[in-house]
């Protein structure tokens, strides 16, 4: 069985791309690449095309996972019935998905279920911000995979 993981943050340039690099790298070193289909979007069109913000790049490599090769691109309505969990990166942006679909197939969820808990946006701050979101998303991964499994 494939599980398909689609990873939400608001421009899909800073936390989700990081969220897609993190999952795909677990799971390829968990020799788990065939049972999973992972991607990442956002709920806002600012960025729609571009790569990743260089500072998620910059620290994705640092931690050995080359994200370069992402693009941008929205949510669309599709996505809620290819997907079977589509995680948010923070409340706002589970509301926004929550919002956007009548009786999704996948399950909408936020990457820290249980308590709920954001991943903070690091665009306005600095490399060091990139850094705590990297391993803040990184933990949240390993979770996510274990019960996934």
């Amino acid at each position: 069985m494939t599980h398909k993981v689609l990873f939400v943050c608001l421009g899909n340039i800073c936390r989700s791309p990081l969220a897609e690099g993190i999952f795909s790298g677990l799971v390829d070193d968990a020799d788990l690449t065939g049972d999973f289909q992972i991607e990442s979007a956002g709920t806002g069109a600012w960025h729609i095309g571009n790569p990743p913000d260089p500072r998620s790049v910059d620290v994705a490599e640092r931690h050995g996972i080359d994200i370069s090769h992402q693009q941008a691109r929205t949510v669309t309505l599709e996505d809620f019935d290819r997907f079977d969990v589509i995680v948010a990166m923070d409340r706002d942006n589970l509301a926004k998905l929550t919002a956007m679909s009548d009786a999704p197939r996948a399950e909408i969820r936020l990457l820290f279920n249980a308590p709920p808990m954001d991943v903070p946006d690091p665009y306005f701050g600095g490399p060091e911000g990139f850094e705590d979101v990297f391993q803040l998303i990184r933990s949240g991964c390993e979770n996510m995979l274990t019960t996934l499994r």
